[in-house]
């Protein structure tokens, strides 16, 4: 009976075992296959990854290809400007170095003035413009009285019509600044920059009234003070109204002056005679208080009868005709009165004096 026991003991044992084994054989298949599927899944989205990543290298090697070129064109850009930057320091260098040997002969130059002697002037009104010019065709300044007798009305300040007009309703100081003026002036500095030692010289300005600068009577112009003062005087004229050649002549005859030296631009506009009374103005309106223009045939007019009216003057006349538009008949009215006193008419170049 022990035996028996012993039997059934064992062969319970063996077939526990077996069965033990066979599932685990059976578990470990089904634990591979089970790996397997897995691993066949999940290389998918490793390939979707890759294909990802290798977009992205792609990109990133563009992106980097165009950052090289970038980086060649700035560098090219760079070579450029930094060859141009050499240039320009060199122009500089050249530059500097130039301006030192001028600085260099500007100093020696200065020291050269500072040294040199100081040379008297014989002449207190000697003008810097030079001497007598040749294109002023004979035209000297002589006499023994001289008198220069100067327009001072509106259109002096301009040549055209236009800047006339526009001129005239400016300020004083306007009108002292318009470019024929300032010539004006100059040309009253020549003329007494080439007065005689031995005359006697007298300033005379009209225009609707009249007046003298640097006194009255006649003065010595190689005083110093007394040629300040006429030249501030001049200064001080506003040119401005109408040409009133009869008044001024009225003034000046009465200087009884040997030569005359008379500065103006064009015809008288008014004058002092009754022109009512007078046959030729009847259709001048402006010198019968009809009319605020005048035409050119009534400005001869008017011309003629003030040296008529004015009676003839012992002086030589000397005309400086300036320019003016709208005033044709001017030099050849001006030239036959000078012309019959034994004097010149001269209308000088634009940049005389």
């Amino acid at each position: 009976m022990r035996k028996h026991r012993k039997s059934e003991g064992f062969n319970l044992a063996f077939l526990d075992i077996m069965s033990c084994g066979l599932g685990a054989v059976v578990l470990v298949f089904m634990l591979v296959k089970h790996n397997v599927d897995t691993a066949v899944i999940e290389t998918e989205p490793l390939t979707i990854e890759l294909q990802r990543l290798r977009q992205k290298e792609e990109e990133l090697q563009r992106t980097l290809d165009a950052l090289r070129d970038t980086a060649k064109s700035e560098a090219h850009k760079i070579a450029e400007l930094r060859a141009e930057v050499s240039q320009l320091e060199n122009t500089l260098s050249r530059k500097e170095s130039s301006l030192v040997r001028k600085k260099d002969r500007l100093a020696a130059l200065k020291n050269d003035i500072k040294n040199m002697p100081v040379a008297k002037k014989e002449d207190v009104i000697q003008d810097d413009s030079g001497g007598e010019e040749n294109y002023l065709m004979g035209l000297k300044v002589e006499g023994d009285r001289i008198a220069v007798f100067l327009d001072s009305s509106a259109s002096m300040t301009d040549e055209k019509l236009i800047d006339i007009i526009r001129r005239k309703g400016g300020t004083q100081s306007e009108k002292q600044k318009g470019p024929k003026w300032v010539r004006t002036k100059k040309v009253v500095r020549w003329l007494l920059a080439r007065v005689p030692k031995t005359s006697r010289v007298a300033v005379v300005h009209f225009n609707d009234a009249t007046g003298t600068l640097g006194g009255t009577g006649w003065l010595n112009v190689r005083d110093p003070a007394v040629l300040s003062a006429v030249y501030g005087d001049l200064d001080k004229i506003v040119p401005q109204g109408p040409t009133n050649l009869q008044k001024g002549l009225q003034a000046v005859s009465k200087l009884k002056p040997t030569d005359l030296y008379l500065v103006t631009d064009g015809l008288p506009t008014v004058g002092e005679s009754r022109y009512a009374s007078l046959n030729p103005f009847a259709s001048c309106g402006s010198l019968l208080g009809k009319s605020k223009t005048i035409s050119g045939a009534c400005r001869v007019k008017l011309f003629r009868q003030t040296i008529k009216d004015s009676g003839r003057l012992s002086a030589k006349v000397n005309v400086i005709l300036l320019p003016m538009e709208g005033d044709p008949d001017a030099a050849n009215e001006y030239w036959g009165w000078s012309a019959t006193t034994g004097g010149l008419l001269i209308s000088p170049a634009v940049d005389w004096p």
